[in-house]
């Protein structure tokens, strides 16, 4: 990795979203299993974990446009420190047709009840709240105004609140206080819980390496509050909108809908925004991935009336300008810049000026010459091998779909049989000379398609993914163990 980063060394990392844990309710969260699968990881030898957004996700669970760019999901709080803290009675769990995420709801309320009562916490409430003021009061009155409104999004509130006339918030604050001091509590328990979790991992010598999506969803506290930020029009409505153009995953682009940044409007005030959002991170991550980090160098502008990305166009950011702001707020940065797709010179420079380490991707290595960027023979040190990551299949559905001549290239250059995978194409992520190299937790496990995590351009049943201990072979630590001894990244 780049001078000065936090992984200075060789190391190999697990990715694995921590709604991917077995245990919880409908999905995994912070509980005894998320501390099970870092005693895995430290057994194994891998010493950083990496996750996807920690973001509160709207109904396709996507915590890609999720509802804010600070708050954390409350749908990975776990109810058993709540039970230990005595805030909680144990029960029998989910009552005859509730589900999970309502169960969770349920008993987070009353853990607010219980909480209440407890004044060894008091002190490290309030100064939750005082270090995050900046955005919780915005976020939590969001979602009480949200919840009154049927979920409905921001920009299709009464128009007094969607412009947040002072009068109609301060009548929110009053009638909704309730429901605001829940959101408030269960951010509270967010952080306090992930922060344990984190400091556990890192007790073990392991990072957590997290996401930053570089776009921010359309309905979210943050574009609401901080509409000076984004490109809307009088009425909340964005006249052009972000995606990509036609690459690997789609013929037609990926029209993503989330609005662009009015960067002036963020330079005249020396980047505050993003100083912000940074800063949150921080206390979360050791390291961060930039999702798309070549719209910080040019961006795809696609009329937010089209159909497709196809009608997009490029047009520059001030990606160097930020940078160097970040950089003179906070120093040294532990940035992963994804750099997927079509990349130019100028993005390379941007990236490379400031040091970050990009991205090789193995899936995308097969199937042209030997000048391929991806071929490990290409890698440079100071970069993350993935065999693939949360957007592509599982290496098993991968070498499914591919076409024979391309099979056959995988497998002369791998010198290997159908028979050794995904193995090889992950001791060959570990022979890489990046610094950091980093494996699905579905490759570990040797899965097929059926477990990929997310299929672009698709909207239905992704990120709901879950793996089971019984799936993991006795055998299985002191392998990898073996293989990263082998490969110098214990």
């Amino acid at each position: 990795m780049s001078q000065g980063s936090a992984a200075q060394k060789r190391r190999a990392g697990l990715l694995l979203h921590p709604t991917s844990l077995p245990g919880g309710y409908e999905n995994g969260d912070f509980g005894p299993e998320a501390y099970h699968f870092v005693e895995f990881m430290a057994a194994c030898g891998f010493t950083v974990w990496q996750t996807l957004p920690l973001a509160p996700p709207h109904g396709d669970l996507s915590p890609y446009s999720a509802q804010s760019v600070h708050a954390g999901n409350p749908r990975l709080i776990a109810l058993e420190p709540l039970i230990e803290a005595g805030w909680l009675h144990p029960d029998g769990g989910p009552q005859a047709g509730e589900d999970g995420w309502t169960y969770r709801q349920r008993r987070l309320i009353e853990a607010r009840q219980g909480f209440q009562h407890a004044d060894w916490v008091r002190g490290e409430y309030e100064a939750f709240w005082q270090e995050r003021k900046h955005w919780l009061g915005d976020y939590a009155l969001y979602q009480a105004i949200r919840a009154a409104q049927g979920q409905a999004p921001w920009f299709n509130w009464p128009h007094e609140l969607r412009d947040r006339h002072p009068d109609a918030l301060a009548s929110v604050w009053h009638q909704s206080s309730e429901a605001i001091a829940q959101c408030q509590f269960e951010q509270f328990l967010f952080y306090r819980q992930w922060a344990a979790l984190k400091r556990y991992a890192n007790e073990r010598g392991i990072l957590i390496f997290g996401d930053i999506p570089l776009f921010v969803g359309y309905d979210s506290a943050e574009v609401w509050a901080r509409r000076d930020c984004f490109l809307l029009d009088d009425q909340g409505r964005p006249e052009v909108v972000a995606g990509v153009p036609p690459d690997y995953f789609s013929a037609t682009g990926q029209l993503w809908g989330n609005p662009h940044y009015a960067w002036e409007a963020m330079r005249a005030n020396g980047f505050q925004w993003w100083k912000e959002r940074i800063r949150s991170q921080l206390t979360q991550f050791d390291l961060l991935r930039i999702d798309h980090f070549r719209g910080l160098e040019s961006y795809w502008e696609i009329p937010a009336t089209a159909e497709t990305a196809i009608a997009g166009r490029w047009r520059e950011a001030p990606g160097d300008e930020l940078f160097q702001a970040l950089r003179a707020e906070f120093g040294h940065l532990p940035l992963v810049a994804e750099d997927l797709g079509i990349i130019t010179p100028a993005v390379d420079a941007l990236r490379e000026k400031h040091g970050l380490p990009g991205m090789k991707v193995l899936h995308f290595a097969f199937g042209g010459d030997a000048e391929n960027l991806y071929l490990p023979h290409n890698h440079t040190v100071n970069s993350v091998v993935y065999t693939g990551t949360h957007d592509n299949n599982t290496t098993l559905g991968w070498l499914e779909e591919l076409d024979e001549p391309t099979r056959k290239h995988v497998f002369e250059y791998l010198g290997s049989s159908p028979e050794q995978m995904p193995e090889s194409l992950v001791r060959t992520a570990f022979a890489s000379v990046a610094q950091l190299a980093v494996v699905p937790m579905q490759d570990v496990l040797a899965l097929g398609g059926a477990d990929r995590m997310n299929q672009p351009g698709v909207a239905e049943g992704n990120w709901r993914w879950r793996f089971r201990w019984d799936q993991v072979k006795p055998d299985i630590a002191s392998h990898y163990r073996y293989l990263l001894t082998l490969y110098g990244r214990v």
